[in-house]
């Protein structure tokens, strides 16, 4: 009887190497990054790099002197620093005003102990190490939107990374982030991280729902994940969740009891709906019909568009076989929706435009290199838009103070809801590139049927390369 063996020569059973602990990988994941971090920048091209590097800097002190000239309030660090003295002093959460809007405290008691830190810090030094923070955190979103892409060559992501993060900050939803002190991008990073993970990982799921208990709008992700079959990792991002309300409520019982009896279903203390600040769907049609709640209109539009989204992400998902970067516009068109059926959707939150504007990018470089005789111009025209859209501050533009958000004109509508505008057009492309490109590759447009079997019971060879092939 012959010896099987493993694909490296070693006999089953053999003792091998043991597995390493996962407390093990989980301290070494630091120094596995830097040194991962190391050999791709030794690994960029020189000459590429240093150009990226000076670019960079430049933009940045350009951004810099602006931010000096415009002034930087970071009126939400302030916020979340009140909010973390509260639970220090253990002083009444949800009844803390600060600022001169009287800003409240709006997420769940497990966030406001996250920023318990904050208070060690006085506000001039938590200014400086926000804003490098949040750099950091936009050259982290920037790798991880690459990573998703899977553009450009490896090599070269060093050198989009740079310029992502010297230049991303002329991007209005990055540019009120920095000026806010907003938490947008951690969030941001915690969500793309998860996502881009292997579906075998067992954690994946975990950074999600630590998104979802800080704030609740990320919860939606877990749905994206259950819907294309990743039911473990919804689980997972379930249950992470449900431990961040324990948390909560065993170290604030009553923050976290009036947080989920209450405040959570209080919206005059997150703002108001109609401004142009809001860059929801909700927003968009209150400002159409004029009205500061818009009521049953808005609620059903917001749910049809949160089907046909996560059923466009479905759909691109399960497209992999014959179309590239289908798990990135599966995981965009995600993302978009979020943003899109969140009943309030401030500007800032937008910072999802970093992984849409790389897979347009992605999907224009591609264009751009096919033969000239079937070259088109349209996903750079896609992509062109798409930026000057989030370069454009065209809501801020618009007449909006006081009530001016209630009486904007015709003309005037389309400005103050470009945000909104644009993820309806996102969804529409996406479902059409979905649709073409399964057409190309002589695919179903819906369904796809299990591959017929042959005399010896396996899957034809033929039928099954010949979609990918075409």
């Amino acid at each position: 009887m012959s010896t099987v063996h493993t694909e490296r020569g070693t006999p089953p059973g053999s003792p091998g190497r043991p597995p390493v602990p996962a407390w093990q990988r989980a301290l070494t994941a630091p120094g596995r990054q830097l040194t991962a971090i190391t050999a791709a920048l030794r690994a960029a091209p020189r000459r590429p790099l240093r150009l990226a590097a000076a670019v960079a800097l430049v933009s940045l002190l350009a951004y810099a002197t602006v931010r000096h000239f415009v002034g930087t309030s970071m009126v939400d660090m302030i916020v979340y620093r009140a909010e973390g003295a509260a639970v220090a002093d253990g002083h009444d959460l949800y009844a803390l005003r600060v600022t001169e809007w009287n800003l409240p405290a709006t997420y769940p008691p497990f966030a406001a102990m996250l920023f318990v830190p904050t208070t060690w810090f006085g506000v001039p030094f938590l200014r400086l190490a926000v804003t490098a923070g949040n750099l950091l955190l936009l050259a982290t979103l920037a790798h991880l939107s690459f990573k998703l892409v899977g553009w450009p060559r490896r090599d070269l992501r060093p050198v989009g990374v740079l310029l992502v993060t010297g230049l991303g900050v002329w991007l209005e939803p990055v540019f009120t982030t920095l000026r806010y002190g907003q938490i947008n991008l951690a969030l941001a990073c915690l969500i793309l991280w998860d996502l881009t993970r292997p579906d075998s990982a067992r954690s994946k799921g975990v950074a999600l729902g630590i998104a979802a208990g800080i704030k609740l709008t990320p919860g939606l992700f877990a749905v994206y994940l259950l819907v294309t079959g990743r039911v473990r990792a919804a689980f997972v991002a379930g249950a992470t969740f449900v431990g961040t309300f324990l948390i909560g409520a065993l170290v604030l019982p009553d923050a976290t009891w009036g947080f989920w009896t209450k405040y959570m279903f209080d919206s005059s203390r997150v703002g108001k709906t109609v401004i142009v600040d809001n860059q929801s769907l909700r927003g968009l049609v209150a400002r159409q019909m004029h009205l500061e709640t818009p009521g049953a209109l808005a609620t059903l539009l917001g749910v049809l568009v949160a089907a046909a989204g996560l059923g466009i992400a479905v759909w691109a998902h399960r497209s992999a076989r014959w179309s590239p970067r289908a798990d990135a516009w599966s995981v965009c068109t995600a993302l978009i929706t979020a943003v899109l059926v969140s009943p309030i959707s401030w500007t800032h939150h937008w910072v999802w435009c970093v992984p849409v504007l790389v897979l347009l990018a992605a999907e224009a470089a591609h264009e751009r290199s096919r033969p000239a005789a079937v070259r088109h111009l349209r996903w750079r025209l896609i992509f062109g838009l798409t930026l000057l859209g989030f370069l454009s501050f065209a809501m801020w533009i618009v007449p909006h103070k006081g009530d001016l958000d209630l009486h904007l004109s015709v003309l005037k509508q389309f400005p103050a809801s470009v945000y909104p505008l644009m993820g309806l057009c996102f969804l529409a492309v996406a479902a059409l590139r979905v649709r073409s490109r399964r057409r190309a590759a002589g695919a179903p447009l819906v369904r796809v049927p299990a591959p017929r079997s042959g005399v010896d019971g396996l899957g034809s060879p033929g039928a099954q390369k010949a979609p990918a092939a075409r």
